[in-house]
Parts: structure tokens; C-alpha cells; sequence
């Protein structure tokens, strides 16, 4: 039964924020918000993503973690409740930028809860229903299109949709076995909590080049993370969540594909198949759009997890060699602040204003979009291709663990 109620946790914890994100650039486009108040709303996550070490840290010193985890869950589901009721985009930022302060932290929160009531050896087999969540997040969108003739995606429906999933997790929550206090008693200081005693391995060339390059990778991701709902609505896509659930859905048997890659190619050139996939993903957007095959787009759709886990996954495993043992969890937590915090920042601002200067009274120059973001990718694997350098030892070390 444990097992079963922290499986049930891992699925309506990412299933709560597909549910409303993977459609809300389409509707930020829809209340016609403008390209800077669009990528800051859609910066909410990457800012949440930033502060929410902090907000972790202060909770669970104080109350068993599963209590945190329904009271994060509980403020998420009346941000999102106020987000639904509200067509002013500053108002809207302060919601969504509270709800994901909440929610942020419940990644770290539900991975370690499940840790604490499992053996090593069964996380893997409950951590995935967390992508499964995230795939029958579309449900939602077939369910009212499809049965109810309700327009979902592109619309304020799905913030009461992952309102509703957040109650109902709230109440799975309170159910979990007692999980005390996870880092009561233990002394910890902002540095730790944001993992920035790392910075201490940037003397070390290669991973300083790690990190530039995984930094500004995310600039061409978040094209297609934050904003390509806004491209389907653009192309009168119907099923909105869905189509983009398909990469979430490959994903899955991409990751079982890392610890092979590794072995066989070593970290470098795993991480290298990472970029040469994202040079494809918007080479097949570009193409798809100039010789109007937009079967074409479902290739950079696909791709999303050879993307995700031979760099991204690749990049974690990468640090968790390369750190020594005192700074691994600390590397761990600068990577992601890097990444999905200042890069995904960055990106979005970047990627609106590209968005922004294609903008005609006929429309969007997708062409022209997906044109240069595909050089950049490609620049970017050029780049990393002849400046980065797998060490010898290392290379062996992580060909031994994909074993």
C-alpha cells in the first residue's frame, strides 16, 4: 500500500503542473499579453526554480515532510484557483510566481519522501509514474474537446484543472507514511542551499565549459519549452497538450537509452548526441514549415527526451563524477539553478523577443524563428564539440557506472 500511495503521489504531483504549463504560452497569446509580460509570466517557473531552495530549506527543518508537501500542494491549488479568475497579466505573474514558489520544491520533496520508504532498487519504478502523470495530463484536453465540446487548451480551464488535481493530492498527502523533519537539526547556510560552494570547480576549464554551454543551451530549449504551445495555436493544432505529451512519452524509453550511451560513447559524446538532437529538433521545425511537410514537427516532438537525457541527464551524471564527494549534492543543486533557473530566465526573454520581431499584422515568421534557432543550436554543438574535453579517469569512471 505504500508503495501504491507513493506512486499515486508521483503521478498527481506532475500531472498538477503539466496540466496548466504545457498549454499556457497558447493562452498568454490568446489574452494577447505582450512579449515581455509573456516571458516574464512564463519565467515564473525558472524564478520559482531559483528561490525555491530557500522555501525548502526553512520547511523541512520544521514539520515532517509530507506535511510540507500538502501545505506546498494546498497554496499551489489557490494560486492556480486566483490565476483561473484573472485576465490581467500582472496579477497573473503574482499568481503563477506563487504557486510556483509552492511548487518548486515538491520535486525534491517527493523524491526524498519516497527515498526515506523504499529501497534504492524500487525509486526508478515510482519516480516514473511521474512522467505518466505528465502524459495523461492531455487527458484533460481530449476530455473536453472531445466529450464536453469545450475548447480547453489555449483557455483558463486548466488552471482549475490542476487546482483540482492539486486538492486531490493534497488529500493523498496526508495520507503518506510520517516522513519527520529531513533536515532537522542539521546546519545548513544559503551557500549549501543553493549549492553556489560548487562555484569552488569552475577552476577546473572542463566544467567551466560545462556549465557556459549547458547555461546557454537553454536558450534555444526554452524555445520550444515555454513557447511552443504558442507555435501549435499558431498552426491551428486542436489537441494542444497532447501533441506536445508525445516527446514526455518517448522520453521514457530515451532515458533507458542513457546508461547504454554512456557506456559505449563515454559522457562527451553522449552529451554531444544531446546537441546534434537539439540542432534536429529545430532543423525539422524549419523544414517542416519551408517545404510545408508538418509531419515533420512530430521529429522534433520525439526527440524531446534524446534531447533531455543524453545532455541534461548526460550533464548530472557528468557533474556527479566530476564533483568530489563533499560538493556533489551541491553540484547537483547548481546545475539545476544554472539550467532551469538563470538559463531558462534568460531564454524566455530572449526567445520573446525573437518571437516579438517576427510579428506582422499577417502573423508569425515561424520560418524565420525556427531558421535561427537552429543556428544557434548548431553553433552550439560546434562549440562544445571542439572546446570540451572528457577527461581520461573521468570517462572510465562513467563508462564503469552505465555498466
Amino acid at each position: 500500500m505504500t508503495k501504491f500511495k507513493l506512486s499515486v503521489m508521483m503521478l498527481l504531483q506532475y500531472m498538477m503542473y503539466a496540466v496548466w504549463w504545457v498549454p499556457l504560452a497558447a493562452y498568454l497569446t490568446n489574452l494577447e499579453v505582450g512579449s515581455t509580460q509573456k516571458a516574464l509570466i512564463l519565467s515564473s517557473m525558472a524564478i520559482g526554480c531559483m528561490a525555491s531552495p530557500l522555501v525548502g530549506m526553512l520547511a523541512d527543518r520544521f514539520w515532517p515532510a509530507q506535511k510540507v508537501l500538502a501545505g506546498l500542494n494546498f497554496v499551489h491549488a489557490l494560486m492556480l484557483l486566483w490565476a483561473a479568475t484573472t485576465h490581467n497579466p500582472d496579477v497573473l505573474f503574482i499568481c503563477l510566481l506563487l504557486a510556483m514558489l509552492a511548487y518548486m520544491p515538491s520535486w525534491s520533496l517527493t523524491s526524498a519522501i519516497a527515498m526515506v520508504h523504499l529501497p534504492s532498487e524500487d525509486f526508478p519504478k515510482v519516480r516514473v509514474f511521474g512522467s505518466i502523470g505528465w502524459v495523461t495530463s492531455g487527458l484533460f484536453s481530449l476530455i473536453f474537446i472531445k466529450l464536453l465540446n469545450i475548447d480547453f487548451d489555449g483557455t483558463h480551464l486548466p488552471f482549475y484543472c490542476g487546482a483540482g488535481v492539486s486538492i486531490v493530492a493534497v488529500l493523498l498527502n496526508l495520507t503518506l507514511p510520517n516522513t519527520p523533519p529531513l533536515a532537522k537539526g542539521q546546519k545548513s547556510t544559503l551557500i549549501d542551499a543553493f549549492g553556489l560552494g560548487s562555484v569552488q570547480l569552475m577552476k577546473d576549464r572542463n566544467f567551466a565549459l560545462f556549465i557556459l554551454f549547458s547555461f546557454l543551451s537553454m536558450i534555444p530549449f526554452a524555445m520550444y519549452y515555454s513557447y511552443f504551445s504558442e507555435f501549435l495555436l499558431n498552426i491551428n493544432t486542436q489537441y494542444i497538450s497532447i501533441t506536445i505529451n508525445w516527446g514526455v512519452l518517448a522520453e521514457m524509453g530515451f532515458l533507458l537509452l542513457v546508461p547504454a550511451a554512456i557506456k559505449k560513447f563515454g559522457l562527451r559524446k553522449t552529451m554531444i548526441f544531446g546537441l546534434i538532437a537539439l540542432s534536429i529538433r529545430y532543423f525539422s521545425f524549419y523544414a517542416g514549415g519551408v517545404i510545408t511537410q508538418p509531419w515533420m514537427y512530430y521529429i522534433g516532438i520525439l526527440i524531446h527526451g534524446l534531447i533531455f537525457g543524453f545532455f541534461y541527464v548526460g550533464g548530472q551524471i557528468y557533474i556527479d563524477k566530476k564533483a568530489p564527494s563533499h560538493l556533489k549534492s551541491q553540484a547537483q543543486g547548481f546545475i539545476f539553478l544554472v539550467t532551469f533557473g538563470a538559463g531558462l530566465l534568460v531564454g524566455n526573454f530572449l526567445c520573446a523577443r525573437l518571437i516579438d520581431h517576427y510579428k506582422t499584422e499577417a502573423g508569425y515568421n515561424w520560418d524565420a524563428i525556427w531558421g535561427i534557432t537552429t543556428l544557434v543550436s548548431v553553433a552550439l554543438m560546434v562549440g562544445f564539440v571542439l572546446l570540451f574535453r572528457e577527461d581520461g579517469d573521468l570517462r572510465k569512471s562513467a563508462i564503469s557506472a552505465g555498466k
